[in-house]
């Protein structure tokens, strides 16, 4: 999660995703972050993210993000 964690930090330095529980239903993150962010995680993981996991719910917080990480891995 470390890994997740520092290329969101980079990319996104205005977020506090440490502490952030509803990245997308406070509209911090768009649907133009997330897709940028799950193509960091694709290539970052060497993962494929299916259609069944671009939901809200995914990219909610980092843990959420971690969460489908793992699944897919």
């Amino acid at each position: 999660m470390e890994q997740l964690m520092e290329m969101l930090q980079e990319k996104y330095p205005d977020i506090d995703f440490e502490n952030e529980k509803n990245l997308i239903s406070d509209d911090i993150l768009d649907s133009m972050d997330v897709v940028n962010i799950i193509s960091e995680i694709e290539d970052m993981f060497d993962i494929s993210v299916t259609m069944e996991y671009i939901q809200p719910p995914y990219f909610e917080s980092v843990e959420c993000m971690w969460e489908m990480i793992e699944e897919l891995m």
